[in-house]
Parts: C-alpha cells; sequence; structure tokens
C-alpha cells in the first residue's frame, strides 16, 4: 500500500493505558482459542475479528508475526456435551473445529501461525507442572495437582481485582473455590487425575488430563516463550484465566512478564444479556451465512463499534452493514475517483489508534462519498483504496 505504516498502540488491561506495541522483528501473540462442543456465535467471532486486525496492522508495519492460538479440545464442557448426545469427545471436537475454522475462513481472518490442541500439547503441560514442582509450587489434592497462588509474587497485576471480586470471578470462571482441603480458595488446578468415564494420560506426574490455566501456560510458553508481545482474547478471560495463566509461566519459568500486553474484547450480547451458551441467546455465524449473509458485511457489521465496548447484535446492524459494503463497493468499480492517499493514510491511523474501527470505516466513508460525487480523477484510487480495505480491515470489495 502507499504511503508509511502508523504504528500499533492497544489498551492493556494490566496497566489500563493504551501502550504501544513494541515489538521486534517478530511480533509474538497468544490467543485463547474455543472449546469445540457448538458452532461459532458472534461472540466468538466479535474476538477473534480484533484480534486479527491486530495481526493485519502488525503485518502492515512489517513485522513477521507468530501468531499463537490454542484449542481447548478436551475439557468438561465438550465431555458433558458429547455425553448428552451420544458422540465420541474426540469426534464432536474435531467436527466443531472444523466448523469453526471454516467459519473463520469465511470472514476473511487469517489462520494463526500455531494452532493447538491440548491433546497433542499433554507433555508442554507436563513439563510446566514440573517446573512448578521443582520450584515448590504445587501440591496434591486427592490425586488432582493444584497451584498455590501465594507462589506468585505478582498475582493480581493483570486483573487488578480485589480478594471479593476474584472470589466471585474464580467460581463463575470454572473455579472451585469452596473445595475442601484447598490451602487458599483461588489456587488453580493444574492436573485433574483420572474420574470414571473420562479420558486421562498417564506421564510423569501421573495419570490425568490439564487444568485449564495450565494448558494456555505451556502452550504459549511452549511457542512463544515469555515477555510476548500480546495476550489475547474476550474480556470474561481477565481473571481467572489470564491471571493465573500469567502466574503458572512466572513461577514455572521464574521471569517476568509473562506478556507484555493484555488485551481484550467486549461482550457481544442479544436482547439485553451477554450471549452464551449457558443463557441459549446464540447467533451463530453459520446460520447468518446460511440464511445469505455477505461474509464482508457480516464482518463490517462486527467491527462497526469499538472492539472494547460490550455490544449489542441486532438484524438492524447487518442491514446497515450491507448498505455500507454496497455503496463501497459501487465506489470502487467507477474508473477512477479521488486520491487514496489520505483515505489511506486515515485508515492507518485510525487503526493504529487502539483499533478505532469506527474512525477507520468513515475514512473510508469520506472517500467513498468524494467519489460518487466526481470528487476526483485518479485512476489508481479506486484499487489502491480496496486493496487497503483488504488488507487492513479484511472487507474484500
Amino acid at each position: 500500500m502507499p504511503g508509511p505504516p502508523v504504528p500499533l498502540r492497544l489498551l492493556d488491561a494490566a496497566t489500563r493505558q493504551v501502550r504501544p506495541v513494541a515489538a521486534g522483528a517478530t511480533a509474538g501473540m497468544y490467543v485463547c482459542g474455543i472449546t469445540p462442543y457448538d458452532s461459532t456465535h458472534l461472540g466468538h467471532a466479535a474476538t477473534y475479528l480484533t484480534f486479527d486486525l491486530v495481526h493485519r496492522v502488525l503485518r502492515d508495519n512489517g513485522h513477521e508475526v507468530t501468531y499463537v492460538q490454542n484449542l481447548t479440545d478436551v475439557d468438561d464442557p465438550l465431555l458433558m456435551r458429547a455425553r448428552q448426545v451420544g458422540e465420541d469427545w474426540r469426534e464432536l471436537a474435531a467436527r466443531e473445529t472444523r466448523n469453526f475454522r471454516r467459519d473463520m475462513a469465511a470472514l476473511s481472518v487469517l489462520p494463526p501461525t500455531t494452532y493447538q490442541g491440548v491433546v497433542e500439547a499433554i507433555p508442554l503441560v507436563v513439563d510446566l507442572i514440573q517446573r512448578l514442582r521443582a520450584a515448590g509450587a504445587c501440591y496434591e489434592l486427592e490425586g488432582d495437582i493444584y497451584f498455590p497462588v501465594v507462589a506468585a509474587r505478582r498475582f493480581g497485576s493483570v486483573s487488578g481485582a480485589d480478594p471479593e471480586k476474584m472470589l466471585a470471578l474464580f467460581a463463575a470462571g470454572g473455579g472451585d473455590p469452596g473445595r475442601p482441603g484447598k490451602r487458599h480458595p483461588l489456587d488453580a488446578l493444574v492436573w485433574r487425575g483420572p474420574r470414571t468415564g473420562e479420558p486421562y494420560w498417564d506421564s510423569a506426574i501421573g495419570p490425568g488430563r490439564p487444568g485449564w490455566h495450565a494448558e494456555c501456560a505451556a502452550i504459549a510458553v511452549g511457542a512463544l516463550g515469555t515477555g510476548f508481545d500480546i495476550q489475547g482474547g474476550g474480556r470474561d478471560l481477565t481473571f481467572p484465566h489470564h491471571e493465573l495463566t500469567a502466574a503458572h509461566a512466572e513461577v514455572a519459568m521464574d521471569t517476568w512478564p509473562f506478556a507484555r500486553l493484555y488485551v481484550h474484547a467486549g461482550m457481544m450480547g442479544l436482547d439485553g444479556e451477554k450471549m452464551s451458551k449457558s443463557r441459549g441467546n446464540l447467533v451463530f455465524v453459520a446460520s447468518l451465512l446460511e440464511r445469505g449473509a455477505d461474509p464482508a458485511a457480516l464482518r463490517l457489521a462486527l467491527i462497526a463499534q469499538h472492539y472494547t465496548l460490550d455490544r449489542m447484535w441486532s438484524d438492524s446492524l447487518l442491514e446497515e452493514a450491507s448498505v455500507r459494503l454496497c455503496r463501497w463497493r459501487s465506489a470502487v468499480d467507477l474508473p477512477s475517483g479521488p486520491s487514496a492517499a489520505d483515505c489511506v493514510t486515515e485508515l492507518r491511523r485510525a487503526l493504529a489508534d487502539n483499533l478505532d474501527t469506527p474512525r477507520a470505516l468513515a475514512a473510508v466513508d469520506r472517500w467513498v462519498v468524494d467519489s460518487r460525487h466526481g470528487g476526483g480523477a485518479d485512476p489508481h484510487a479506486p484499487r489502491e483504496v480496496a486493496d487497503a480495505v483488504c488488507a487492513l480491515l479484511g472487507v474484500v470489495l
């Protein structure tokens, strides 16, 4: 694209400040992936589109990007769903993983460099737990292995949550604060001993399977080391997941920080409630596409508001995005138009400023209005704008 790129700045949850992504030649990004037991909903899509934009801006800045995403392909919700539908959990996970990747491809999400399931990462998790043991940061309880949060000197620095809020979020996020025998209510399960009817793996630390936070810590450290640039996910992962993932890595690797920036996307809702499987108020990507939604319009609808906001989905968002997409496509199909330079510059500046997508879309809107009113005769401009919109926003015109 013509013109210089603009360095990226993002809101860091740990410092509550918009900070530069001070990456070297290669930028490292870890984004927490799905548990594949149901179809991709718009909450998933909004989160992964956020980090797709980050990925694109980093590449525009000339960085190679090592983008790692995990897949929680063995976990309680997956096993529960498999029992409910009478299907082998491995087959269910494989099918929903394929569906997820299909939906991401339809939305023009650039694939991660590394896409790693927990099942294939068991040795990495065992190694992490052995390191925690060597640091004196593990204890056993009825065949399970726990991480004591007192072992992490900086515990609480990612979320900034007070103890009362931590307890509430820990319980809501799948933790077990009330389990008898734990040394502290917030101590996290890193290795779940075998249960009847559940999968487990034999290992040097005994039979079992990984805890959720240990899984992400091990995969991230294995692929990126520590001190990588961006840890990402939805805001609901701030505590306990990202807090405990960082704590595991800090103690196991005896280093800090785990990640330089913690970046979180807001939640997607419907009818005034957060979109979630437990509430049964999900809108699925595949369903919208099957009903004829243009993937580019769906992408535009999901990025029309700022990524940090909690947003409500409505059919009107998709309708407005479809109208906008039609206007943009009509403009870039013209034989000439106004110079693309100002539009591309503003597009870059807006995205570099903490992914200000409303401002970015407005920049393209202004160029389209000028173009439709005969405001220029540059034969290269329509193609340059289309290329910039495709490269930076992921919207194919």
